[in-house]
């Protein structure tokens, strides 16, 4: 290589930290963080992850500006945030998921999806009643709301103007800061103005549910419709397709992947929702199969009421009532999961 092309091979890479600065750097913050901490004391964890931090960040502050000049050094500084806040955020979702595998997995066995909690006081048991009640009074919540958020939303998006349009748009607001407890109370109220007093079901912890869920659906339903490209629309309607056929076949088909997770969303939403499901729906002990009539266990119930209610010994019911939490964040995960593969399935092929 002659010198020439040797000075314009340098000139590349002039004024720029090696690639290898920013692991090196990570890897010599944590272990000064951990030096630190371990001469301050008894070693922790939190005040070693938090002196890393501020290390990197100045090392990587006071190089960067050395070598790449102040621009490009307060937008590794920049950078160095952005990056610890997501870490940050993940820190609870991470602690949550492994503290409820870690005790959840005590119980999780056959038994458990078998057996229901009738005539059992103590050790044994399972959630199969609670399992089959979560997923019917979420599946016919779903099946109320869906609909009706996006048919509503589809009314505000497409055809709401005026002084209906915004009053709507008004009650959804105020929907969705409603407590879940007097959701409950509602569908509590409607049953017992219907069926007489004391009445709990299935149907009414439906019934309550879909009050908390439909406002979500129709926000988040509302705002995907809203930003379809209006090209779309109006080359649409030059073709002479009508307005509700062109909702039908473009507005939807484009926005299905968004219309899903939001969808996906309320069902998360709501499906662990205790306060509402312990007035509409009440507890029961056995597998009750007629979602009309008596009451209906939820998993969310039952973690409550192993927990409340312990009996002896106290550490079967603890183990039942976090498998039952690690159940519901199973079923949370594969509904995402379905959501995802239906959003991809029913998407509109991109062109070439």
């Amino acid at each position: 290589m002659t010198a020439t092309a040797l000075s314009k091979s340098d000139s590349l890479t002039a004024g720029q930290l090696p690639r290898w600065s920013t692991p090196a750097t990570v890897v010599g913050s944590i272990a000064l963080a951990v030096l630190v901490t371990l001469l301050l004391g008894p070693f922790n964890v939190g005040l070693a992850a938090v002196l890393a931090f501020v290390i990197y960040q100045v090392v990587t502050y006071c190089s960067s500006g050395l070598v790449e000049g102040p621009r490009r050094a307060t937008d590794r500084l920049m950078t160095g945030f952005i990056i610890g806040a997501f870490l940050l955020a993940l820190v609870p979702l991470i602690w949550v998921a492994a503290t409820t595998l870690a005790n959840g997995l005590g119980r999780f066995d056959l038994a458990f999806f078998n057996n229901s909690m009738r005539n059992v006081d103590g050790v044994g048991g399972g959630a199969v009643h609670a399992i089959y009640g979560t997923l019917m009074i979420t599946g016919v919540a779903t099946l109320i709301s869906v609909p009706v958020g996006l048919l509503t939303a589809i009314y505000l998006s497409e055809y709401g103007r005026g002084h209906l349009a915004r009053g709507i748009t008004f009650f959804v607001d105020v929907m969705t800061g409603i407590p879940s407890i007097v959701a409950g109370l509602f569908a509590y109220a409607l049953m017992t103005l219907l069926l007489g007093p004391g009445t709990v079901s299935g149907f009414s912890g439906s019934l309550a549910l879909s009050v908390l869920m439909i406002p979500v659906v129709v926000r988040s339903t509302e705002e995907l419709l809203r930003i379809v490209p209006n090209e779309l629309r109006e080359a649409s309607y030059a073709l002479g397709v009508p307005k509700w056929r062109t909702i039908l076949r473009i507005v939807l088909p484009t926005a299905v992947s968004g219309i899903v997770a939001g969808v996906i969303l309320a069902i998360a939403r709501i499906i662990g929702e205790t306060a509402p499901l312990m007035v509409a729906a009440g507890f029961t002990q056995s597998i009750n199969m007629s979602f009309f009539s008596g009451p209906m266990m939820t998993l969310p119930t039952f973690v409550y009421d192993q927990y409340a209610y312990r009996g002896l010994p106290p550490e079967a019911f603890v183990d039942r009532a976090w498998t039952g939490a690690l159940i519901l964040i199973l079923i949370v995960m594969a509904l995402n999961l379905i959501g995802r593969l239906v959003a991809k399935r029913f998407a509109p092929k991109s062109g070439r």
